[in-house]
């Protein structure tokens, strides 16, 4: 039944605990899909955007810079998007702009402008953020409380496996064509040149026409099905936390929820940091030696990692508190890192795709520690904590520079990311516990 001033299909606090809520989550859960298998792709086009272009670290990780950029500009008005039109009318808009992103691909790639490749990237990255504002609190109130962190968990899970899947996907198509140097393209007939350049383009064309297909399909069922509507008064508060979203006007005013955005931020970044250079680090002679498109299919191994610890991460997150899971899988990331960076050969190589697995379960469990609690403050918050994924950006672009320094290069750029899991190690140690800042 309707209460008053809300919605038949309103989620309130007394209905949480009570609903089956399975299938919105599996139509929930196919955004998580291809989000994941969105963002992964870029892990891919990267060392292609390289050669194609001859560019340097640090000017090929202006892709990341320009993808991950869209969600500290667009996260906030994608909270005011989502008041005014709804989680599920949001859904589509930001299901139809990923489309547009990727429709965008063709003009890139069959011009060869470097700057419409950022651009599409760009558009693309920012329909996925509004899929994300919207889709990560709907997962989290759709039922206890109590369970959400293992809930998100679980939906994160297949987020993962669209990470687990674009790399075969995208090595098979995108880095199958190997690319040529400046000195080859000189030495080719007009006719080979041609050729050549529409083999190139098509390999990039083909894969994002049919993914703009799909999210368009996807768009159509979601303006099409009935979910529930929920609304940021009725969150109910966490366990022991009943009240607690009264204690201050602002989110800002909750450091639980400053230094979670902080987590997120060094998570992001380390994680897209590591993703971004594994194809270049698995073809260093001294690492594996292996040509692209191989090195390509064993980016699947980490990303396939994340989605096994994902699952196995939703089982044990009902049994053990979230923070000291977290807490434990930072710190044997950091360890892995500087295995890897101390080492070569096989060691080195299992040592960083390993790190995959213990990645799992950090952003979900970040994202849902620094919205407990936040009650009517958890749109605002979802949306500080997606600004946040900002790290992408900005990280990559600062290991790049360490992989361009001789003194440094590629092999020990990875000292980067074993700082922000240290930041991480501390959040879930000490950092997360709810009180109210002083500002």
């Amino acid at each position: 039944m309707a209460t008053s001033g809300i919605s038949p299909n309103t989620v309130s606090s007394q209905e949480q605990n009570n609903k089956d809520y399975s299938f919105p989550l599996v139509i929930l859960t196919s955004l998580f899909f291809m989000w994941g298998f969105l963002t992964c792709l870029n892990d891919i086009l990267i060392p292609h955007l390289k050669n194609v272009f001859e560019l340097n670290y640090t000017q090929v990780m202006l892709t990341q810079f320009c993808f991950f950029f869209a969600y500290f500009v667009v996260s906030i008005p994608s909270g005011a998007i989502l008041k005014r039109i709804g989680y599920q009318k949001g859904i589509v808009v930001g299901l139809v702009t990923a489309a547009i992103g990727t429709l965008l691909f063709y003009p890139a790639a069959g011009f060869r402008e470097y700057w419409i490749f950022l651009t599409a990237l760009f558009v693309l990255a920012s329909g996925i953020t509004l899929l994300q504002v919207a889709a990560n609190p709907f997962v989290a109130i759709l039922g206890s409380p109590k369970t959400a962190s293992s809930r998100l968990n679980l939906t994160q899970a297949f987020n993962s496996l669209g990470t687990t899947i674009a790399p075969l996907i995208g090595a098979q198509l995108i880095l199958s064509v190997a690319a040529k140097s400046a000195a080859e393209i000189k030495s080719l007939s007009t006719t080979e040149l041609e050729s050549y350049r529409l083999i190139e383009a098509a390999a990039v064309q083909t894969p994002y026409l049919w993914l703009a297909a799909i999210l368009l399909l996807i768009a159509a069922i979601f303006a099409y099905i009935k979910l529930p509507v929920i609304q940021s008064s009725e969150v109910q508060a966490s366990e022991g936390g009943t009240g607690f979203d009264k204690l201050h006007s602002s989110a800002w005013g909750y450091s639980h929820l400053v230094l979670g955005a902080i987590g997120i931020f060094v998570y992001v970044g380390a994680e897209v940091s590591i993703g971004s250079f594994l194809v270049n680090y698995l073809g260093q002679s001294f690492i594996a030696g292996l040509k692209e498109a191989d090195a390509g299919r064993y980016v699947s191994y980490y990303w396939g990692g994340a989605m096994l610890g994902r699952f196995l991460g939703a089982y044990l997150q009902k049994k053990i508190h979230p923070a000291r899971i977290l807490g434990i899988n930072a710190v044997t990331a950091a360890i892995l890192l500087i295995g890897t960076m101390t080492t070569t050969g096989a060691v080195a190589m299992w040592s960083i795709l390993a790190i995959g697995f213990f990645n799992s379960i950090m952003f979900p469990t970040i994202f849902t520690l620094a919205i407990d609690g936040l009650g009517k403050h958890t749109e605002q918050g979802s949306g500080i904590l997606c600004m946040a994924i900002v790290g992408g950006a900005i990280l990559p672009i600062i290991q790049g520079f360490l992989a361009d320094q001789p003194m440094i290069g590629i092999h020990h750029a990875f000292i980067l990311p074993v700082l922000c899991y240290g930041f991480i190690a501390y959040y879930a140690f000490s950092g997360h516990k709810l009180k109210v800042s002083k500002r």
